[in-house]
């Protein structure tokens, strides 16, 4: 590039409110930046890890003769989602306690990435447990109902 236009391109720079000028002409390049100091991009602050002793296990439950869960068969979530127990906030629950259901019957619903999969009974009999509340969050293979 040719000296006489870089001094053009700078008496440009000094006379506008530019603080940076790039041209790049074919395989040539020339940027021209206004100022004293570089400016330096922020750096992010270095992460600090902090080694924790491992965690102490938790206590396995006391056995006071009751069991947590009913037996019977479990239906288990086949997905991470939002849990549902009705088609809307003002319709009637899918299923109640004590409720007789059949195979292929609707149990809930649950929302992941905004769709919504109809969870159905596997098994026919009563449900004897609904082991998560509406709108709660539930993990792939959490226990949802129990039927007997």
């Amino acid at each position: 590039m040719d000296i006489r236009k870089v001094k053009k391109l700078i008496e440009l720079l000094e006379e506008s409110n530019l603080t940076e000028i790039e041209i790049v002409e074919g395989e040539e390049s020339v940027r021209l930046t206004r100022g004293g100091s570089l400016a330096a991009a922020p750096v992010p602050a270095p992460v600090q890890y902090i080694e924790q002793p491992p965690a102490a296990p938790l206590a396995a439950p006391q056995d006071d003769g009751e069991e947590l869960i009913p037996e019977g068969e479990l239906v288990l979530a086949p997905m991470v989602g939002t849990f549902y127990g009705s088609s809307s906030p003002e319709a009637q629950p899918f299923v109640s306690l004590g409720q007789t259901v059949g195979v292929g019957d609707t149990l809930c619903i649950i929302e992941a990435m905004k769709m919504f999969n109809q969870i159905e009974a596997d098994v026919s009999g009563t449900i004897v447990a609904i082991l998560v509340e509406n709108g709660q969050p539930v993990e792939y293979d959490q226990p949802l109902f129990v039927i007997r």
